[in-house]
């Protein structure tokens, strides 16, 4: 796929299944396996975190800039994590590389990107709680983008109602992803050289345990 590749419109059938399915979701599975995944590969997991550090450092330097300058970048930048998993899971190798192959799919990720902090925000500014719905219901829209190389409203959407089926439980999965990050940035931050990808591997293997992987390259 192109990096200025709008994405595919993708049968909405292949998702029937997981549409009409309640899974159960094993939130200490999922965050047991992205930590030995993350132990497993430590020294490239750490390596690109470190990097994601530098382009966020050096974005700030942009001042009033700084925020369109990292978003643009920033979820082809973090998709990273997900491709490094997803690879792993399918039980294919990783070269460092391949942290930077979701800039292959650059405007679907950003648009995504936009679309959902634009939405996410309108919500928790009206009501509160459409907000936070919707940033629950949106965590898979990078994967599906990435996996099916599908259009960005699509995964949207997709996404969003693949995680109504069981959301009170994806919430309770965010907030523990959400808790590991906050407790790796009380360790002086140096936690979050650990918990960031930890908790991404862990959002990956939840993705691939109630969706499945579709591809076999990424």
């Amino acid at each position: 796929m192109a990096a200025f590749d709008f994405g595919v419109k993708v049968d909405s059938e292949l998702f029937e299944k997981q549409l009409c399915t309640t899974r159960s979701v094993n939130v200490q599975d999922y965050i047991v396996q992205g930590w030995e995944m993350f132990r497993a590969n430590i020294g490239e997991f750490v390596g690109f975190t470190l990097i994601i550090f530098a382009v966020s450092a050096a974005s700030s330097l942009f001042y009033s800039a700084s925020s369109i300058v990292f978003s643009a970048i920033g979820a082809a930048l973090y998709a990273g994590y997900s491709i490094a998993a997803f690879r792993l899971l399918s039980g294919q190798p990783i070269l460092f590389n391949d942290f930077f192959k979701g800039f292959n799919y650059f405007l679907p990720l950003f648009l995504a990107s936009l679309a959902t902090s634009i939405l996410v925000s309108i919500g928790l500014v009206l009501l509160l709680v459409p907000g936070i719905y919707l940033a629950i219901g949106y965590m898979f829209t990078t994967f599906l983008v990435i996996d099916y190389r599908m259009e960005f409203w699509q995964a949207m959407e997709t996404s969003r109602k693949i995680i109504t089926r069981n959301w009170f439980a994806f919430f309770g999965f965010a907030f523990a992803l959400l808790a590991l990050n906050f407790l790796g940035m009380l360790a002086l931050g140096v936690g979050l050289l650990v918990t960031i990808p930890v908790t991404s591997c862990a959002a990956a293997i939840a993705y691939k345990e109630i969706v499945g992987l579709y591809s076999s390259e990424w």
